[in-house]
């Protein structure tokens, strides 16, 4: 059974999440050629103060979103 796992910063809406879960169950599906009812997908959503590129919180480098 697939397990996905995806960290990404948070402010997506819930629908795109919603979206983003379907679309990977499908694509490992179709790659896999696997049954989607066995995959599994698990969001983890971090802020922006959590998140660092090159050193600097991304809360620094985007102050405004």
């Amino acid at each position: 059974m697939p397990f996905i796992q995806i960290t990404m910063m948070e402010g997506r809406t819930v629908e795109q999440k919603h979206a983003l879960i379907k679309g990977l169950t499908d694509a490992t599906a179709e790659a896999l050629g696997g049954d989607p009812e066995r995959i599994r997908v698990a969001i983890y959503e971090v802020s922006t103060d959590d998140w660092g590129i090159g050193g600097v919180p991304v809360s620094v480098l985007r102050p405004n979103g």
